[in-house]
């Protein structure tokens, strides 16, 4: 009977482990739970089509009539709403002379929960870039300073290839399918992204000592 009850504790329930990347035997990454696992990111990775393929329908016509056709916003939308009261008007016009309901319009009204959730998101972000302003001013931040003059000096070079609808388009276009291809091709996109942080890490480390060895040089000419 020993060497049943020893057969017995030696069978271990199995633990589920997370699903690896087969190349690199890393824990693959969620995505989804990087980008908050909301109607955001159900957006973004095509896990909702419909609302994803008319918001990317939604973007390609403002594209299309602002850009290339040469349409201006502001003539748009008096057009459009025009167009929208004159039908209303008609409507219940007629539905007055003919005992027919009139149109379905819900109560227009902007509620205080909306501005109050509008305004808190906003203050968020406003104190978020007063607060990088002022690491920059007061604490002289210089690694903060050199992003922002980065991501400033790309975004006016951008600015100078495109205009800003074109600028607005691409970056819908990109919100709307990088994130999906990376979580199709998550483990090669990895494994690419790994190889050339080495390759760089190496180019970074023989720059260093380069510079290193002349500094010392210079140092035992003086």
């Amino acid at each position: 009977m020993a060497p049943a009850a020893s057969f017995d504790l030696d069978r271990r329930p199995s633990i589920p482990e997370s699903p690896q990347s087969p190349a690199s035997g890393r824990s693959r990454r969620s995505v989804h739970a990087a980008l908050g696992s909301g109607a955001v990111a159900d957006l973004l990775l095509w896990r909702n089509p419909t609302a994803t393929a008319s918001v990317a329908g939604a973007a390609t016509v403002f594209w299309i009539l602002f850009e290339l056709a040469g349409y201006g916003l502001l003539s748009l939308a008096a057009n459009s709403l025009l167009l929208l009261v004159t039908i209303l008007f008609f409507w219940a016009k007629s539905a007055s002379l003919l005992n027919r309901p009139l149109p379905p319009l819900p109560k227009l009204e902007v509620s205080e929960e909306v501005v109050g959730r509008v305004s808190g998101e906003a203050r968020v972000w406003i104190n978020h870039a007063l607060s990088v302003a002022r690491d920059i001013a007061i604490g002289r931040d210089r690694k903060v300073f050199l992003k922002v003059m980065l991501v400033l000096w790309f975004v006016s070079y951008i600015g100078g290839l495109f205009s800003f609808l074109t600028f607005v388009y691409i970056g819908v276009v990109l919100s709307l399918t990088v994130p999906a291809l990376y979580e199709k091709y998550q483990d090669l996109i990895d494994e690419k992204l790994c190889l050339a942080h080495s390759v760089l890490l190496k180019q970074y480390d023989h720059a260093l000592s380069r510079t290193l060895r002349q500094s010392n040089k210079e140092k035992k000419l003086y």
